[in-house]
């Protein structure tokens, strides 16, 4: 028989913690996200639609962006176990000639101060407090000198675009070198705007046009506008006039005539790092490869441009094996959690980026909510490398990650496989870049 009595009220305290309520409505939303799906909820709510949709949305019918989440997904981990580890783990790298406290970077994102108004300064100082890169676009809303003073002492990368009028270009290549940027991220998978569906039936423009269906859904949402309206006119690297959608604007600026011929006089311009971003095929991995660039990305630019391309972190362990030995090799689309990354670096990628996952971090609280955006990233990273038992990066190996099988290709016909051109000799003024040791490709599961 269980005794019972009356509880005492010093008992009940004792029993009964009581939560300090918190007044800050910022830091209240922020340390109830645990995911960066909490993130992009609030972001939701924050943001008005147009503005929300131009980041969430992607390529038509968005099958590119759901396929490349979908893959991150269907993975299964393999721990180890009695390893031995201490309490925290090693997350730092070298990457690209410099250090990073974790193994991934912010991506480069255009228009981003109409996400909210702190924009590339909220990101470049998250970055450069969390000892990570961060990538300023060619079509960001801060200035790069600007973006150099938010992050005066950490990395800072610049993505270029080849634009119809060279000449903008190559100026941008040089005022990014007079900055200190480290690292040029040259974007080969942008001849023309994909096709973004969400912009067109929302009305996206710049700058933002007001109609109906934009002024009701800015009525609960009064604080994007008043920062919006009261801060400095929206300000772009590259673009000296605006006027329409971002499609249209994509189309009046990209040139689809950009060849390896511009990659060479590009190369020649630019003394630090060279990394070609939006790579998406084995043979073109390998054709960079022996043109000598330091590093490649795997993207298909979140799903953004061309929908139903390739899976970049299902691509991965291919290019691994063929050149993982002579480029860096990075991975973006699709990354959502910290576990995505562990996946990634385990099957050979030196480093990852991170594009949508940040921007709702800044949606949801302006600076706040990108260091909120790392710090889940990094405790997820951490935590999912400690129960695999790795006590480092370099101890994260393909036999950790295997991928399951959801898309098989089918084979076509011998007579109709793609032929693979041979690729031009190494230039002989090519900068040598760090090895990496090559990864085997993860198994997959049948």
């Amino acid at each position: 028989m269980v005794e019972r009595h009356v509880p005492r009220p010093a008992e009940i305290f004792e029993l009964m913690q009581f939560k300090k309520p918190e007044f800050d409505g910022r830091k209240r939303r922020l340390s109830a996200a645990l995911t960066i799906e909490d993130l992009r909820t609030i972001a939701k709510r924050r943001t008005p639609k147009a503005a929300f949709d131009y980041t969430d949305g992607s390529a038509e019918d968005e099958i590119s962006l759901a396929r490349a989440r979908q893959a991150f997904r269907d993975i299964e981990f393999t721990p180890g176990i009695l390893r031995g580890l201490s309490d925290d783990v090693d997350t730092s790298r070298e990457i690209l000639g410099g250090p990073s406290a974790l193994p991934f970077a912010i991506a480069p994102t255009g228009f981003t101060r109409l996400m909210q108004t702190e924009g590339e300064t909220a990101g470049a100082g998250a970055a450069g407090a969390a000892g990570i890169p961060f990538t300023l676009s060619t079509l960001g809303t801060t200035s790069i000198e600007k973006v150099a003073e938010a992050n005066p002492s950490g990395r800072n990368w610049f993505q270029l675009y080849v634009m119809r009028r060279r000449e903008i270009s190559y100026g941008l290549v040089e005022r990014a070198a007079k900055a200190g940027f480290d690292t040029l991220q040259f974007t080969v998978d942008t001849p023309v705007a994909g096709a973004r569906l969400r912009d067109k039936r929302n009305g996206f423009s710049i700058p933002p046009q007001l109609t109906a269906g934009t002024i009701i859904n800015a009525i609960p949402r009064p604080w994007w506008w008043w920062d919006f309206l009261t801060t400095p006119k929206l300000e772009f690297a590259s673009l000296s006039t605006t006027g329409g959608t971002v499609g249209e604007l994509l189309d009046a600026a990209m040139d689809p005539s950009i060849s390896f011929a511009d990659l060479d006089v590009i190369r020649g311009m630019w003394p630090g790092k060279l990394v070609i971003k939006g790579v998406q095929s084995l043979e073109d991995a390998k054709r960079l490869a022996d043109l000598g660039v330091d590093g490649i990305i795997l993207s298909n630019h979140g799903g953004r441009q061309l929908d139903r391309a390739p899976i970049p972190f299902r691509l991965l362990p291919h290019v691994v094996r063929e050149v993982g030995s002579d480029v860096e090799i990075g991975v973006d689309t699709g990354i959502m959690s910290g576990a995505d990354i562990v996946a990634a670096i385990a099957l050979g990628a030196r480093f990852t980026m991170i594009g949508r996952a940040y921007l709702y971090g800044l949606m949801a609280g302006g600076r706040a909510g990108v260091d909120r955006t790392i710090e889940i990233l990094a405790d997820q990273l951490r935590r999912t490398m400690k129960l695999l038992g790795a006590g480092s990066l370099d101890e994260l190996d393909p036999g950790m990650v295997t991928q399951l099988q959801s898309l098989t290709p089918i084979a076509l016909p011998e007579v109709a496989t793609r032929t693979v051109v041979a690729a031009p000799a190494r230039r002989a003024a090519a900068a040598p870049s760090k090895k990496t040791p090559a990864k085997a490709p993860a198994t997959t599961r049948r």
